[in-house]
């Protein structure tokens, strides 16, 4: 996608740098309010970052003033939060009202929330490399948009990153992932403060980071020396200026950050004559100004720099900046949580202009910053998002499964039946997976709707008769293939779920990893979710009936994630029809003001679907079908039962054949099959008046007729279903896995850990008395 790079709207410096004082201020009264002034009981620590936010007001100020378009969007570094709402603040989008109120109880979000704060936020940040990459997969998600000829705009991505954010290793498997590389609308700019938290960091490698993004493709652009440094250059001596100042360590060039200018004309020279006349021909505003000098904080050079970005490629500007520039914590190494004083907050406000009894001035009326702030808001106005459109899922495809299958391989029957069923519906679902199609068995709607890519590449197998899988790229694909990185599918499930806030146009969004790897998703997919993102997350193949691959690729907590995650529900289906029935739930609940993501844990263990025992009956089908969907059903009903055994997934034809083994020796059992733990939970809150659910289905799976001794069963950590026994108050025994798995044969796993149906017996019978 070729961008049109934008043209500077003319602006006069002097304005602009007003701007940026009142920008600087206001973000730093912001954290001050929060801190010094606002009343505070309990004592605890409210924070903010004054330093961070300084780094990156002139970035951002030219940025917001001079060249961003209606169509970009700009995910923010978390620390600068404040900076954020300053300028959004001077272009009328917040109300004065709300600066008071950072980190405050329904106030400003401690970092930028599209889903939390009161003012325009294009990305939620906050968690490390997560909200940096994020506009990566809004560029692909907006991209898959367009090709489908859904209206999502251009417009450039850019990320303002910190430069110790560049450690998190979630960045780098993103710009390295090959389909990054052709995204021209991705521009981050990184804060080059050479700062971290605790201190400076001795060698922040600018040079190897600038080779690393130029090897991944990306047009690499440094803004290392605003003008005045670089007039000195060319004067004598300056030669010897620069190249002191390019060899010194990252801590030397701090430390003269703290320095006077006497002390500056003590150590800058370093012995060198040339330098030394250079500096002694300086009067002491000017070399303080030029030590200071960087490029990130001279708005000329910023400007040339936004407007020498080629839409191409990627692109990268290493901006070189001092962390609290403007404030008397500037450099110090551990100015990065510190907070100014009273008085220097007071001195502040002097230098710039504003008065701290009245902290929240904009620019008075007929001024020409007030003209500026209002042409900026006018251009930067962006068109409602559309109403989302509904999309109309069926409920119940209405084939009744026979013979052996998994619940894997019902995930892609699912999916080819939507596109007969629901053909309108199944345009809209988009599946994303890192380089395990063919094993999570997705090869069936692969080769149906094919793979998507912007341009169309031939597939060079397609005469290939002992080809199965056919990898057929276009831009009509429904598929989206990535690397083998997890944290990277998950950022593009998220970006593919808030379509339908972004745009007004709802995608369903399926991500599909082997189950083991979903704890390591877990965050970056948790946080989409937290920023709007709604998608589901399909964990195949789980546990440890994935005997034979040994400890390593064997789950065991993952079935709680669904108790404990916000914003989603999960579902563990036992059959093929409730695969069908939960995954047609949860797709509805997809792409709509309100709705959730989902989390789904499949196996391949075949099962005979016979043992669902589906009603032939349409409204006791119908019934089943909403229990299934709910959380629960009963499955075997006893005439009397003494024990009740409730099980999950791939452990529920053991528990029917522990049921009919114990009805042999006259101990009758009703066996329930749980679809979702974590909607049986809610349940549960529910009936104790605790949420705003229902409870419903604890009548109809666990009513207190037939109340008795309880055993569960799973795949899994024995602690998901262990809440169960508290609906009725009844003893429980719970079986499940707490250690790592072995290799070996299904059964030789399940006695191994005690989930096989001798242990199932043994257990019903000890708890039974």
């Amino acid at each position: 996608m070729t961008q049109t790079s934008p043209t500077a709207p003319a602006t006069g410096s002097d304005e602009l740098a007003a701007i940026e004082r009142r920008v600087l201020w206001l973000a730093t009264a912001i954290v001050h309010q929060a801190n010094r002034v606002r009343p505070n009981p309990s004592g605890l620590k409210v924070g903010g970052h004054q330093a961070s936010c300084a780094s990156l007001v002139s970035i951002m100020t030219s940025l917001w003033f001079r060249h961003l378009r209606p169509e970009d969007r700009v995910s923010v570094k978390p620390h600068a939060s404040p900076v954020l709402h300053a300028i959004n603040y001077l272009l009328g989008e917040l109300d004065e009202a709300w600066l008071p109120t950072l980190r405050e109880f329904g106030g400003l979000q401690s970092y930028p929330s599209r889903a939390k704060d009161p003012d325009p936020v294009d990305y939620s940040t906050g968690s490390v490399g997560i909200g940096a990459t994020a506009p990566i997969w809004g560029a692909l998600a907006r991209r898959y948009l367009t090709t489908r000829g859904r209206d999502a705009g251009t417009g450039r991505q850019y990320s303002l990153v910190g430069d110790a954010e560049l450690d998190e290793g979630a960045i780098w498997e993103a710009i390295l992932d090959p389909a990054v590389a052709e995204l021209g609308e991705i521009v981050w700019i990184v804060d080059l403060n050479r700062q971290s938290l605790d201190r400076v960091v001795p060698n922040i490698a600018a040079g190897r980071l600038q080779g690393m993004f130029d090897a991944a493709g990306w047009q690499v652009l440094t803004l290392k020396y605003g003008r005045l440094l670089e007039e000195l250059f060319t004067r004598p001596g300056g030669a010897e200026l620069r190249a002191r100042i390019d060899a010194m360590p990252n801590p030397e060039y701090q430390r003269l950050l703290r320095c006077d200018a006497a002390q500056l004309r003590d150590r800058l020279p370093a012995g060198n004559d040339a330098l030394a006349a250079l500096v002694a021909s300086l009067d002491d505003e000017t070399l303080l100004a030029a030590i200071r000098n960087l490029g990130g904080h001279d708005l000329g050079s910023l400007d040339e720099v936004f407007t020498s970005i080629s839409d191409s490629r990627p692109t990268v500007i290493f901006a070189y900046t001092v962390k609290g520039r403007g404030l008397p914590t500037q450099g110090h190494p551990q100015n990065h949580s510190s907070l100014l004083t009273v008085g220097q907050m007071e001195e502040l406000a002097a230098s710039l202009g504003t008065d701290l009894s009245t902290p929240w001035q904009g620019f008075a009326d007929g001024t020409s910053e007030a003209a500026l702030c209002a042409d900026v808001a006018s251009r930067l106005r962006r068109p409602d998002v559309p109403a989302v459109p509904s999309v109309d899922l069926p409920v119940d495809i209405g084939r009744t499964p026979s013979g052996t299958a998994t619940t894997q391989a019902a995930l892609g029957r699912v999916l080819l039946d939507l596109t007969r069923e629901a053909p309108e519906a199944a345009k809209r679902v988009v599946t994303v997976s890192p380089d395990v199609s063919s094993t999570t068995n997705l090869g069936g709607w692969v080769n149906k709707v094919g793979v998507w890519s912007a341009i169309e590449r031939r597939d060079w197998f397609d005469d290939d008769p002992e080809t199965i899988m056919h990898w057929r790229e276009k831009p009509t694909g429904q598929h989206v293939e990535l690397g083998i990185a997890e944290t990277n599918l998950v950022g593009l499930l998220g970006e593919l779920g808030a379509t339908w806030s972004r745009w007004g146009e709802p995608l369903l969004p399926i991500g599909v990893m082997y189950d083991p790897f979903v704890e390591r998703a877990l965050e970056p997919w948790s946080f989409g979710i937290y920023a709007g993102g709604q998608s589901i997350l399909i964990g195949t193949p789980s546990g440890v009936t994935l005997a034979p691959e040994g400890g390593a690729h064997q789950s065991i907590t993952t079935p709680s994630i669904g108790i404990e995650q916000p914003g989603c529900v999960s579902y563990e289906p036992a059959f093929a029809i409730d695969t069908e029935w939960t995954l047609l739930a949860a797709l509805g609940r997809l792409g709509k003001p309100g709705g959730t993501s989902s989390y789904f844990r499949l196996s391949t263990r075949p099962v005979d679907q016979t043992l669902a025992g589906v009603p032939a009956d349409p409204a006791a089908r119908e019934r089943r079908r909403r229990q299934v969907v709910a959380g629960a059903y009963l499955l075997r009903r006893a005439s009397a039962p003494v024990v009740t055994l409730a099980a999950m997934g791939a452990l529920v034809p053991d528990t029917l054949a522990a049921a009919e083994r114990l009805a042999q020796v006259g101990v009758e059992a009703d066996v329930v099959c749980v679809t979702s733990p974590g909607l049986l939970f809610e349940a549960t809150r529910a009936r104790a008046g605790q949420g705003s659910g229902e409870s419903w289905i604890l009548d109809q799976v666990f009513p207190a007729s037939r109340a008795c001794p309880l055993v569960t069963v799973l795949d899994g950590h024995p602690h998901t279903l262990a809440f169960l026994a508290g609906i009725n108050r009844v003893p429980a025994a719970t079986l499940g896995v707490t250690g790592f798995g072995q290799s070996g044969s299904l059964e030789e796993v399940y006695r191994y850990h005690g989930i096989d149906t001798d242990a199932i017996i043994r257990a019903a019978l000890d708890v039974v008395g």
